[in-house]
């Protein structure tokens, strides 16, 4: 390598010098020496076209990315190979970190083609600045750069979180453009690897691994791959697989939490909740699936069924002598986008013999605060004209006008748990609760708080107006066959007269 570097630049220095050396010929020599340079030059030219072409460590052109001028995800890829199969001993460690920019799309949307180079070739610069000679950096996606630490023997967990982080806080120092200043976030997973017992390509995956944790968490944080994660990413991607069977295999059930009123006690209605009973898994949570259908075009079968299972469930609670006044359904978009959906769902109260009034359709905040789609608006109103409760779900996590909750015929808001948390002790969350409460008031619109899970927010909620509460301190979601006990147990505790404690003064 050394001697090609001083092939490649004594060639170089001899095409720049060429005519000066014609000129010293001529004048030392004549006309002789002259000719004899002349007649050199073509060979240098020659000789130096293969040596200034010539690439370090076998690197092929397209192993180099254009944008930033560091190496491709193949490159990258070889490198690390080259790397660990060179390490002198096994007893030395590298590290793999991966790290990705954050809403990417966003900043070239908002800021142009030209604004998001800039910002990735910034990073490479930053990244390439705080590394080592010999350390390896690469772009390996669009967004995402990847390194690969020198081995080293005293390379431990600590010493690659610590250069993590140094590597974040440079990455998240402002961009300056020419008409903006752009503020990057960036996310990273990282794995130490034992080159004794670690080949490069696993390496990498646990590194992979531990940024999609990182990613699952939420803009710049940063994960260190652990085998807890390892089995969790195993898992994650066997409930991938299978997520597009679950439906067809019926596996997906409806789970039950009950909402109670906050003026009487008594049980005001249930939600249904999607939940997966795995036959090998388990239960798995709805946050590890639901985008899984979602993104499968799966959401308007899931819809389907837990319409399907929560009529059924009240019907039966109406056989069994129970009351339950209503039961909330939780629709997504995509399904409110079906002008066919109130036919649907008229069809489907009229198969259980059950009055509309009795189903709460559950929408997100985030569908009355988009931009106002003329079909979801008209979906809606017409479920609203057939006698459904209209449930604006989440409210306080996006940005709904009162004009966009009239125009969607809004009867009740479902306050987020965001601001139910510690509702009796806090007294900023108090007073946005009140807030929210006073103005559900003024429109005449009933109110459910979620998540709450003390005594003392329940009695603060009640005290503040909010007509229901909903949460794990009222109950957790049951299967249905559980739900008839946790009824009959709930109104006995109403019914029976209050403990009077005997005074010991």
């Amino acid at each position: 390598m050394y001697a090609l570097s001083w092939l490649r630049m004594t060639s170089r220095y001899f095409q720049v010098l060429a005519p000066l050396i014609a000129i010293c010929g001529y004048l030392w020599g004549g006309e002789i020496w002259l000719l004899a340079v002349l007649a050199l030059l073509p060979l240098a030219g020659f000789l130096a076209a293969p040596l200034a072409n010539a690439r370090p460590h076998g690197l092929e052109p397209q192993q180099r990315d254009m944008l930033t001028g560091v190496l491709t995800r193949d490159g990258f890829e070889n490198q690390v190979r080259a790397t660990f199969a060179a390490s002198e001993t096994g007893q030395h460690a590298s590290a793999i970190l991966l790290l990705e920019l954050n809403g990417f799309a966003d900043i070239r949307a908002r800021h142009g083609e030209a604004a998001a180079d800039a910002v990735l070739k910034q990073a490479a610069l930053r990244i390439r600045a705080a590394l080592r000679q010999d350390d390896i950096l690469a772009r390996v996606g669009e967004a995402r750069m990847g390194v690969c630490l020198a081995p080293a023997p005293s390379l431990d967990d600590e010493a690659c979180l610590q250069l993590a982080a140094r590597l974040q806080t440079a990455l998240e120092e402002p961009v300056a453009l020419p008409m903006a200043s752009i503020l990057p976030g960036w996310t990273i997973g990282l794995h130490r690897a034992s080159l004794r017992t670690e080949a490069a390509e696993p390496a990498i995956d646990c590194a992979a691994q531990a940024l999609e944790d990182a990613l699952r968490v939420g803009p710049s944080a940063l994960r260190l791959f652990t085998p807890a994660l390892g089995r969790r990413a195993t898992r994650q991607r066997q409930i991938a697989l299978d997520a597009g069977h679950a439906l067809d295999r019926n596996q997906i059930e409806a789970w039950f939490q009950p909402q109670i009123s906050t003026d009487t006690g008594d049980i005001s209605g249930f939600e249904a909740l999607a939940r997966w009973r795995h036959p090998h898994l388990g239960l798995v949570p709805p946050y590890d699936f639901l985008p899984l259908l979602q993104k499968s075009g799966q959401s308007e079968r899931l819809s389907d069924r837990m319409l399907h299972l929560a009529l059924a469930a009240l019907r039966d609670w109406d056989a069994a002598g129970l009351h339950v006044p209503g039961i909330g359904v939780n629709f997504a978009a995509e399904d409110l986008s079906n002008p066919a959906l109130p036919d649907k769902i008229a069809w489907t109260l009229d198969r259980f013999d059950l009055t509309p009034g009795r189903l709460s359709v559950e929408i997100l905040e985030s569908v009355a605060a988009g931009p106002g789609d003329s079909i979801v608006i008209e979906t809606v109103n017409r479920l609203a004209a057939m006698g459904c409760a209209i449930d604006l779900d989440d409210f306080g996590t996006g940005h709904t006008s009162i004009s966009a909750m009239r125009r969607l015929a809004v009867s009740r808001l479902k306050i987020d748990r965001s601001f139910v948390t510690h509702v009796d002790l806090d007294g900023e969350q108090r007073r946005m609760v009140a807030a929210i409460l006073t103005m559900c008031e003024r429109l005449g619109l009933e109110t459910v708080a979620e998540g709450v899970e003390t005594p003392g927010e329940h009695a603060m909620l009640a005290q503040l107006g909010c007509t229901h509460v909903q949460g794990f301190g009222i109950a957790r979601p049951m299967p249905l066959e559980e739900t008839a006990e946790w009824i009959a147990a709930h109104r006995a505790a109403l019914a029976a007269p209050p403990a009077i404690g005997r005074s010991t003064g």
